[in-house]
């Protein structure tokens, strides 16, 4: 029986003056049949907490040391109970690489591993011929107006071995690696079902324990999540909304969401500032104990704190959640309480963009004044055409995987939905129709002014 320890890195989050590096890995194991994630509940030495994550049981002593571009280290930091450490010190809106030590060795340095579907299998791991990037540029300085851009993508989390689903996951995995090789991009944002669970996606574990994510996060994004931080917004899928098992607490985990979230209300809110062109503004639209988790009155409080009235703020403060607020379906209606409670918010507050995902098709359309993007399909995949482009003010959709690359300028924003290509293929914009069906821009372009 063969058995490979594959380590991992994550740049958990960046600062325009320090960054969260993390460190983990999983056991794959060779058996009748073919190769396998081993169980958290199966490996030999039992791991508290998982194989990584915020809580995992720490791998043994360990070093962190930042490189500027000459080489030099300039910030260094160490953990003996934690598989994650912060280093301070860095400059703003700068190059650095970095390297893990664990035990006094280096650490996931080398070739790595990846898992290679088959064409007719699941497929295996195997020496993949790549590296870890192991670098990361630090956060634009706060009143630092920079041109910036972000990933965003939604409904991914159905794991690349996963039939067609997985195929799909694994394209745009592929295009999201192209796309932040050729733009600026800071980061990616999540829109929510970040993990599936339930026989009817062939899916035999949950979400609740780290090998659960191998497939459906580490693995397709691993090249991407080394040194850029991921931001997810909490699906219906993420929770016990429509499953007999809560996930909410592995996806904190898996996340450091520790780190982000700074009060006690209910549900997944934070905000996230990148410079001072943009601010993203995580809401959580799951299912809770009062309604939605936007209606509790701790929310409510913290809503009015993040949309302030009479205050743009920065020039683009952009939400994103899981649910749309309208949406011309052809599965899922829009959200009334978003509706009603949030988009006021967005108005006020000179919000003129919002990001969802939930159907699993492109949609653009504009509801009160704020162009709201419908992103639901890096995994997931409804062809069939949408049914209500009246109520959600459609101006156009694709039903394509795809992910969205969003470029944030001090006078508009422009967001493009990429598709898949074949492995070493360029890939392009999707083909967007009206909903009269002829063809539309791919690009939308969302000005300050709201034109």
């Amino acid at each position: 029986m063969s058995r490979r320890f594959e380590p991992f890195l994550h740049l958990v989050e960046v600062t325009p003056d320090s960054a969260v590096i993390g460190w983990g890995g999983f056991f794959l194991e060779e058996r009748t049949g073919g190769w396998v994630v081993v169980d958290d509940d199966d490996l030999e030495q039992r791991r508290e907490g998982g194989t990584i994550g915020a809580g995992s049981a720490s791998y043994g002593p360990a070093s962190v040391e930042v490189l500027d571009r000459a080489g030099r280290v300039v910030a260094q930091a160490t953990a003996a109970e934690r598989n994650h450490v912060e280093v301070a010190g860095l400059r703003p809106d700068t190059a650095y690489a970095y390297r893990v030590s664990v035990n006094g060795r280096p650490w996931a340095e080398g070739e790595r591993w990846d898992w290679v579907l088959d064409d007719d299998g699941p497929g295996r791991p195997r020496p993949a011929g790549r590296r870890y990037e192991s670098r990361f540029r630090t956060m634009p300085a706060p009143d630092a107006e920079v041109p910036v851009a972000f990933l965003a993508f939604g409904d991914y989390g159905v794991g690349i071995t996963n039939g067609d689903a997985g195929r799909r996951q694994a394209g745009v995995a592929r295009t999201l690696e192209w796309l932040a090789a050729r733009y600026p991009v800071r980061a990616l944002v999540s829109l929510g079902d970040n993990i599936y669970h339930g026989e009817e996606d062939a899916l035999s574990q949950s979400g609740d324990e780290d090998d659960d994510w191998y497939f459906t996060f580490y693995e397709p994004y691993r090249y991407l999540v080394d040194h850029l931080p991921a931001y997810p917004a909490a699906g219906n899928h993420d929770g016990a909304d429509e499953e007999a098992n809560d996930d909410r607490a592995q996806l904190a985990d898996n996340f450091h969401l520790e780190r982000r979230v700074d009060d006690d209300g209910p549900g997944l809110f934070y905000r996230v500032g990148i410079g001072a062109l943009l601010e993203l503004v995580c809401i959580d639209t799951s299912a809770g104990d009062h309604g939605r988790q936007f209606q509790d009155d701790r929310r409510r409080a913290w809503l009015d704190d993040a949309f302030p009235a009479g205050e743009p703020g920065r020039p683009w403060r952009v939400p994103f959640c899981h649910h749309p607020a309208a949406c011309a379906g052809p599965h899922h209606p829009g959200m009334p309480e978003q509706v009603e409670e949030l988009l006021p918010r967005y108005r006020r507050s000179g919000v003129r963009l919002a990001l969802s995902g939930h159907e699993h098709n492109y949609q653009v359309g504009r509801v009160d004044g704020v162009t709201q993007v419908i992103s639901g399909a890096a995994g997931k995949l409804q062809e069939d055409a949408p049914t209500d482009f009246g109520s959600a003010g459609t101006t156009a959709w694709a039903a394509g995987a795809h992910c969205l690359l969003v470029e944030v300028g001090p006078e508009e924003v422009r967001l493009t939905p990429f598709g898949v290509a074949p492995p070493g293929a360029e890939p392009a914009p999707l083909a967007v129709r009206r909903p009269d069906g002829g063809p539309a821009e791919a690009t939308v372009v969302v000005r300050r002014d709201g034109d």
